[in-house]
């Protein structure tokens, strides 16, 4: 009992992000979904689409799924992933039937609301995947082809809420439907730039003259550098490589103390999609 209350102790930072995103979340299908007709996307939408056709709570069909799909793959996903995400499906499911309740006022302006519940749902999902849970739903389904065969799960996604979307097109109608083709796009734009942002660094690849200089420098900042003994392969000359990962105004100064002390020097800078490891990423988030 104390390991299990020291390990949430010990997320709590994970499960602050997870319950603001969920409440995000919640509040955009409620005042920016459900009252346009508009179609969701994953277990989501499946409850958009009961509300729509029989008048069902969208909070009791997201419990009730995500249970299910749980149920069915938490012999391989990790304890963490899982917890993270029973606390997201509950947060979730929580809060819908309270924003039911206290709706907002909003003009029925059908792009706005579908470019607003894009961005919404996409920084929070963002901040949900950052801090190592999902939202439930597809997420446990993509997770779990993964694991198993390699299956990459933003494809998996696309296809899943394509089918979706289909499916509401006999309930909603076309217009929504595109609405909601929209709304999509808007959710991957948003997902990608925030999760790019949390985790945005630059791989710095340096050849230099003065290499012991340019690793001061750069542990200077508080960053991290390994050295490499390579050698040139047209002068047989032992040419030490360093290699970086820095944030973007680090390399900025970088390549200004370059400039000035050894214009000659070889760099070549690269987007690092994710960093793991001591001082980035942690392994745990996985």
């Amino acid at each position: 009992m104390l390991v299990l209350f020291q390990g949430i102790c010990g997320e709590w930072k994970a499960l602050l992000v997870i319950i603001f995103g969920n409440i995000v979340c919640a509040f955009a299908v409620i005042n920016f979904t459900l009252p346009y007709r508009f179609p969701d996307l994953g277990v989501s939408g499946l409850a958009v689409l009961s509300n729509y056709m029989f008048g069902i709570s969208p909070s009791w069909v997201v419990a009730v799924g995500n249970l299910l799909l749980i149920t069915w793959g938490w012999r391989n996903l990790s304890l963490r992933f899982l917890g993270l995400t029973v606390c997201s499906i509950t947060v979730f499911s929580i809060f819908m039937p309270i924003f039911l309740k206290f709706p907002l006022p909003l003009e029925q302006d059908s792009f706005m609301a579908t470019v607003v519940s894009g961005v919404l749902k996409g920084g929070a999902a963002g901040m949900i995947f950052n801090a190592g849970g999902s939202g439930g739903g597809t997420d446990i389904i993509a997770m779990v082809l993964r694991r198993r065969y390699g299956i990459e799960v933003g494809q998996f996604s696309i296809f899943v809420n394509i089918f979706i979307l289909a499916l509401s097109l006999g309930v909603v109608g076309l217009n929504p439907v595109v609405y909601g083709m929209v709304g999509l796009y808007v959710y991957g734009v948003t997902l990608d730039n925030v999760m790019r942002k949390f985790d945005r660094r630059k791989q710095a690849l340096i050849i230099t003259s003065m290499p012991d200089e340019v690793c001061h420098f750069i542990t200077s900042k508080g960053k991290g550098v390994t050295r490499v003994e390579g050698q040139g392969a047209y002068t047989g000359q032992p040419r030490p490589v360093l290699i970086s990962l820095l944030e973007p105004r680090h390399v900025v100064q970088l390549k200004a103390f370059l400039q000035e002390k050894d214009p000659r020097a070889f760099v070549s800078i690269c987007d690092a999609t994710e960093v793991l490891g001591q001082g980035f990423k942690s392994w745990k988030s996985l």
